[in-house]
């Protein structure tokens, strides 16, 4: 069936109802010249982001999944309903700066024999500063030896926390440069795709390396990932200035589930027993006295991965 519509652009919400306001208004505002809509796939808000969809944005196509699924299973959720030819992942705290739905889809029409697989572009944080907008595959080795040294580096800040030295301004601020062209990976906070098999997210994945999975799907397939000139779009919570302690931080729900996503991705795409070794780091990682009260429920689900 010819899809209807040029863009499905496919928002996942849960409790960020301002933010969400100001990314689809930023949508609305900027966008003209392509047929699209606009689809929130909300993972059981409780901050009235689903009444201010409603309320403020009638025309949002909303799926109400009435609980937490997943970033990755969310955007599936959207992409059941998506009458588009292409789907526009974006995240809910990112806003668009110009015509950039346009321009990736004229990109992408003017480049079909290219067997493109995803775009994105050099994403912005809320200081105008480039930020996090493309990743590389991990490797093995890598990953391994990343492992030992964060684990190291997160006693050694144990240890200095206890002795009451101030340990915020330990970690260093990444330095990201813009760049055009083919990588192994776009981030998914604005990823630009058609809407084929290849747009599905592994819903095993909660959190994280979800849309790095994806590509590697699409890497195997001889499929591109570009970054491109022209689209503009502000990643606003990367910009954040208030740094969470350093050691704290291993006990966020976010960092948790990235960890355990790093090894399920691990498993199904490099080695299992380097999985089994991570595992076994990130367990000791977790042990701290500082996030044991937030990671000891999670053990269970680490190791059943």
């Amino acid at each position: 069936m010819t899809p209807s519509l040029n863009v499905s652009v496919v928002i996942v919400s849960f409790n960020t109802c301002n933010l969400l306001r100001d990314c689809l208004k930023s949508i609305y505002e900027n966008t003209s010249g392509v047929l699209f809509e606009v689809i929130v796939s909300d993972n059981g808000s409780v901050d009235g982001s689903v009444e201010m969809v409603k309320k403020e944005f009638p025309q949002v196509v909303l799926v109400e999944n009435n609980a937490n699924l997943g970033f990755g299973t969310a955007n599936n959720r959207g992409l059941d309903v998506a009458k588009g030819e292409f789907v526009f992942y974006l995240n809910s705290d990112t806003l668009l700066l110009n015509n950039a739905i346009k321009m990736f889809y004229d990109y992408w029409k003017s480049h079909e024999n290219e067997t493109i697989g995803a775009l994105g572009c050099n994403l912005v944080d809320a200081d105008g500063v480039l930020t996090e907008s493309y990743g590389k595959f991990p490797e093995s080795k890598i990953l391994l030896k990343k492992m030992v040294r964060h684990l190291l580096a997160f006693y050694v800040k144990c240890v200095l926390k206890l002795l009451g030295c101030d340990i915020s301004g330990i970690r260093p601020v990444p330095v990201y440069e813009r760049y055009i062209g083919d990588v192994d990976y776009v981030v998914g906070a604005d990823l630009f795709v058609k809407n084929s098999p290849y747009a599905r997210f592994d819903e095993n994945f909660f959190l994280y390396y979800e849309e790095t999975d994806m590509q590697l799907r699409m890497k195997n397939d001889g499929l591109r990932r570009s970054l491109i000139e022209g689209p503009s779009v502000m990643h606003l919570v990367r910009g954040g200035k208030n740094k969470m302690d350093d050691v704290l931080r291993y006990g966020s729900f976010s960092i948790i589930q990235s960890e355990i996503s790093k090894v399920r991705y691990t498993k199904k795409n490099l080695s299992a027993v380097i999985a089994f070794l991570l595992k076994l780091m990130i367990s000791l990682h977790w042990l701290s006295p500082y996030v044991l009260k937030n990671t000891h429920k999670f053990y269970r689900k680490l190791w059943g991965v």
